[in-house]
Formats: C-alpha cells, sequence, structure tokens
C-alpha cells in the first residue's frame, strides 16, 4: 500500500459516508488523439484522481454504500506487449493491495460487473452530463438491470449527480493538498523569476515561454497547468491571448500569466513587468493602481467574508484609480452601479484553485455568495486593460496589466503562496540583475 493511498481511502469514506445507500460510479479521462497514431500526453480526470491517486487511464472507481460498502477500481490489466511500448500498467490485483481497494476488475469487465453492482440500490450517483458517451453508457448498465425486473430485481430509482458531494469536498484542501500546491507556486514562482530575467528588446515572445516550460520541468511539475500566456505590448489586452509569437519591443510591457502542476495540483500566477527593466511614468501609474487594487483584495479575504467581498474591494479602488488617471469622469459610486469601470475591467478578481486551474465548487448557495472558510485556496487578480480611444491619453494606450497571487484562507486572513516579484522597485532590481 502507497503511504498516500490512506489519504484516499479516507477520502472516498468521506463520500460514502455522506451519499448512504447507494452506488457512485466515476470513471477517469480517456486518452485524446492528437493526430493518426498519437496522443495528447495523458492527463487523468481530476474527480477520479482526488478519489484513487490512480493515474492510468480506462479506470472506472465504483462506491457502493451502506452496511456493506465496498471500495472497487476497475483498470487494465497486465499485458507485456502493450508495457513494451506504452509502459508500466499495476493491473487490478496490484492496484487493489496498492490503492487500498476491497475489489478491483479488469477495465473490460465493466459491462459485466457494473450491472451486478446497481442490482437493488436505491440512488445511482455519477457526474451526469458532462459526457454524452459515458451518459449513454450508464443508460445501457441501467437498463440490463431493469431487464431483470421479472426476476424480482429493481434498479436505482433516483440518479444524484456525484458533484453534488465531490465539489464541495474538494473546495476544503486537506494539509496533503496544501503540500502539493504549496510546491506548485514554489516551481511557479522560481519560472516567473527566470522569465522576468531572460525578458529584453529584440527577443520573442515564444522564448519567454520556453523558459517558463524549462523551469516548470526543471522543478518537477508534471505539465503547465494551463496554456501559457506571454503577452507584450497590446497583445496583453487580449485577456486569452496563447499566441506567444510576437517580438518583444522595447518599451512595451510583457503579461505572463502561466503556472505549473505538481502533483496533479495547479498554481496560476500572472505577473506584468516592461520588456526592458524600467516602468515609464504612465506604465507606472497603471500598474500601481494594480497593485493596489490587488493588495486591498487580498486583505479582503478572510473566513467569514464572503466570496465577492474581494472583487468589490478591487472594483472600487480601480475605479477611483481610472477616475485619478483620467480614464473615466464621474462619482465612483455611479460608475460601479453603471458598470463603466467594465470597459478596462472585465473579469473577476478570482477563481477557486485546486486541481484544476478553475477549480471545483460553487461561488453562490441558496442564491448568496458563500462565506470563505479556512482551507478554500483561490486567486486574486485584478486587472488593467486599456485599448487606444479618442477619449484616453495616448501614454496609455495598449497598456495590459495583470497581478495575480494564489492564497489560502487560514484562521486569521490568507497566506499567499506565489511570490515572484511584485512591486515596481522589486521587478526593477531583478530586471538588473539585483
Amino acid at each position: 500500500m502507497q503511504p498516500d493511498s490512506v489519504i484516499y481511502r479516507a477520502r472516498r469514506q468521506r463520500v460514502l459516508d455522506e451519499m448512504g445507500e447507494g452506488v457512485m460510479v466515476i470513471a477517469t479521462a480517456p486518452e485524446v488523439p492528437r493526430n493518426r497514431d498519437t496522443h495528447y500526453p495523458y492527463r487523468h480526470d481530476s474527480y477520479f484522481y482526488w478519489l484513487t491517486g490512480f493515474n492510468e487511464p480506462e479506470a472506472v472507481v465504483v462506491l457502493v454504500g451502506g452496511a456493506q460498502p465496498r471500495h472497487i477500481l476497475f483498470c487494465r490489466e497486465r499485458n507485456e506487449e502493450r508495457e513494451i511500448w506504452d509502459g508500466f500498467r499495476y493491473g487490478p490485483a496490484a492496484a487493489r493491495e496498492i490503492f487500498a481497494f476491497d475489489d478491483a476488475f479488469t477495465y473490460d469487465a465493466l459491462d459485466a460487473e457494473l450491472p451486478k453492482l446497481l442490482e437493488n440500490q436505491p440512488a445511482l450517483a455519477y457526474i451526469i452530463g458532462r459526457d454524452m458517451a459515458w451518459d449513454t453508457q450508464m443508460m445501457g448498465w441501467l437498463n440490463t438491470v431493469r431487464g431483470k425486473a421479472r426476476g424480482g430485481v429493481h434498479a436505482p430509482n433516483k440518479l444524484i449527480d456525484a458533484r453534488i458531494w465531490l465539489d464541495e469536498m474538494r473546495l476544503i484542501k486537506d494539509g496533503h493538498e496544501l503540500t502539493l500546491m504549496r510546491r506548485a507556486a514554489e516551481i511557479s514562482t522560481e519560472a516567473h523569476r527566470r522569465a522576468m530575467r531572460a525578458t529584453r528588446p529584440g527577443g520573442h515572445e515564444y522564448e519567454i515561454e520556453a523558459e517558463l516550460l524549462s523551469a516548470f520541468r526543471r522543478g518537477g511539475a508534471e505539465a503547465p497547468a494551463y496554456t501559457s500566456i506571454v503577452a507584450s505590448g497590446a497583445n496583453a489586452c487580449v485577456l486569452h491571448y496563447v499566441f506567444n509569437n510576437k517580438p518583444l519591443r522595447d518599451g512595451d510591457l510583457l503579461l505572463i500569466d502561466a503556472a505549473a502542476e505538481f502533483g496533479s495540483y495547479a498554481a496560476d500566477i500572472t505577473r506584468t513587468f516592461p520588456v526592458n527593466g524600467t516602468f515609464s511614468a504612465a506604465q507606472k501609474d497603471a500598474y500601481e493602481l494594480v497593485l493596489a487594487a490587488q493588495a486591498a483584495a487580498i486583505a479582503a479575504v478572510r473566513p467569514g467574508a464572503t466570496w465577492i467581498a474581494p472583487h468589490e474591494t478591487a472594483v472600487r479602488v480601480l475605479t477611483q484609480g481610472m477616475v485619478d488617471l483620467k480614464l473615466l469622469a464621474g462619482e465612483v459610486d455611479g460608475l460601479i452601479e453603471s458598470n463603466a469601470y467594465n470597459r478596462f475591467y472585465m473579469h473577476r478578481t478570482g477563481h477557486w484553485l485546486g486541481m484544476d486551474v478553475h477549480d471545483a465548487g460553487e461561488y453562490k448557495l441558496h442564491g448568496e455568495w458563500r462565506p470563505l472558510l479556512p482551507g478554500m485556496t483561490l486567486t486574486v487578480e485584478p486587472g488593467l486593460y486599456i485599448r487606444p480611444a479618442d477619449d484616453v491619453p495616448e501614454a496609455f494606450w495598449n497598456i495590459g496589466i495583470r497581478i495575480e497571487d494564489d492564497v489560502v484562507v487560514n484562521a486569521s486572513g490568507c497566506e499567499v503562496l506565489t511570490t515572484p516579484p511584485k512591486t515596481v522597485a522589486e521587478i526593477e532590481d531583478w530586471m538588473r540583475g539585483e
């Protein structure tokens, strides 16, 4: 048994305790073809992995509740020929022992075994509506059970979306998860520091992306947590710019939104800095406005505060700053009420973070913004995106700035996990090699 298997076994038991009688079935992600006979690098399904710690494709976890709970895994059988080509497989017997399951079957046995597990159960929980092929397969197994009605067998009469339990459990990170997230943050922080040092006029966005990817792997990360954004000049005003192919020009800002995934947990960092290492006056004014908004938003992250509080705090600071910089005119309250600030700041100030970079969990409960609790992990990422326009001072044209850090709510406020250089002085000193 792997040491971590105790953690995953305990998670599964928590789910069973919440679910009561019934069966939960969660499949991992399929392999995805890239072209012809090659696949994209495999990445397991987050829900499945959170329950199992098992990272092979073609696997399903089944949890049977009630007086005699069972933890069951379906996975690929050992195959010497395929292992020569594709690598090691655990096989059911080893997987059962190593990952702390009560039973394990081959993946090919699903059609024979799963209907038996659904017989005479009151409820079936799975992730409904995410994958039409999987929905069809689940209905086929249910219909197999229904076909035994004349023999006195009944099928589950209640279908439940498993996310009602899994999302809430994934939202509060345990110590094991936070250890992995801190390491993802450390690797990503070092990557941003290397990227800043490598940036200079005459280079290209893709060269900086290469620095990031190199640092991720050098730090032991499996992969980027998401497609890296390396956006210089006007590109920084495109929120999801991913082409990363333009030259780095003297006098432009460079916005990097990039981070690593470590142990299946994501970091998420954005930094914005001058290509030549020195902020212009307008760049500095805009940057320090976003920095002030982020500082105020981070201060608003604390137990009992609502999810929306950091965003509302950042919006007020940004809107006042837009008036001061003559990007907007009017009273701050009115500009907020009319969403006038949306012209230059059009996204929320954060999102949940965990195994997925936009992680599981509802933002509202019963129509109200949910309160923050210790163990919740989120990003704080205000921004300012100023496109050229007749009513915008020319010095601010094509300035795009976002500053993003990862924080975990604790008993007294929050802990900031990500620490690349952030103030104007820190950035300029670092880029000078100091």
